[in-house]
């Protein structure tokens, strides 16, 4: 995690949730972006000088002035002027809300949580999108001639992986008809293969195996 070295509070906290909480590097940064998003809101309300990534005034004393006015005005401004998603707002949310719980039950440094009272708005709710048969079948023999690609996109379409986990997939995750895989939240989950994934990733080795790729 690379510090921003203007905001030891925000440092802190970042530790703190690597370190204690196991959180993965995304979900740390995103805490990160959010957090600053909003100090740089406040601090631009108010008429505060604000040069590129300094943040050295966001101290105790600066954060204990913040109110909940403040916090919903910047949910506001994401919403009309950034036209952030319900998702996003909700993301942004909680990045104020923990952190601030952190500062109260783990840090001790406020005394009254003001952001417990942070609702967040209502999300809809999302129909998941599916590849039809069709669709399927059509990207598999787009990739036919590519063992490596077939492979890939035969776990993808068969074993209900995140694009994240596809991503960072790595031949040392599999081991026989498992596969391991680091999730949301950096827990660790195991997928089951399908004969065909199965079939598919036993292809690729064989291919692998004799060009000697390593």
């Amino acid at each position: 995690m690379q510090s921003n070295k203007t905001c030891p509070l925000v440092e802190q906290y970042l530790g703190y949730l690597v370190v204690i909480k196991g959180r993965s590097e995304n979900t740390v940064k995103e805490y990160q972006t959010d957090l600053l998003m909003f100090f740089s809101f406040v601090m631009i309300s108010r008429n505060m000088p604000t040069p590129d990534k300094n943040f050295a005034c966001v101290n105790l004393k600066f954060i204990r002035t913040i109110s909940l006015n403040d916090m919903y005005a910047f949910i506001a401004h994401c919403q009309t002027e950034l036209h952030a998603s319900a998702g996003t707002r909700a993301r942004k949310i909680v990045s104020i809300r923990q952190f601030w719980k952190y500062l109260k039950t783990k840090a001790h440094l406020i005394d009254n949580n003001i952001a417990e009272e942070l609702e967040t708005p209502k999300l809809p709710k999302r129909i998941p999108k599916y590849f039809s048969l069709e669709e399927s079948v059509r990207l598999l023999i787009q990739c036919e001639k590519s063992p490596r690609d077939h492979s890939i996109i035969t776990i993808f379409l068969n074993c209900a992986l995140r694009l994240s986990e596809l991503t960072s997939l790595n031949i040392n995750q599999v081991d026989n008809d498992v596969i391991s895989v680091i999730g949301k939240g950096n827990k660790e989950r195991k997928i089951f293969l399908t004969p065909a994934a199965k079939k598919s990733i036993n292809e690729w080795f064989k291919i692998r195996n004799s060009l000697d790729v390593h």
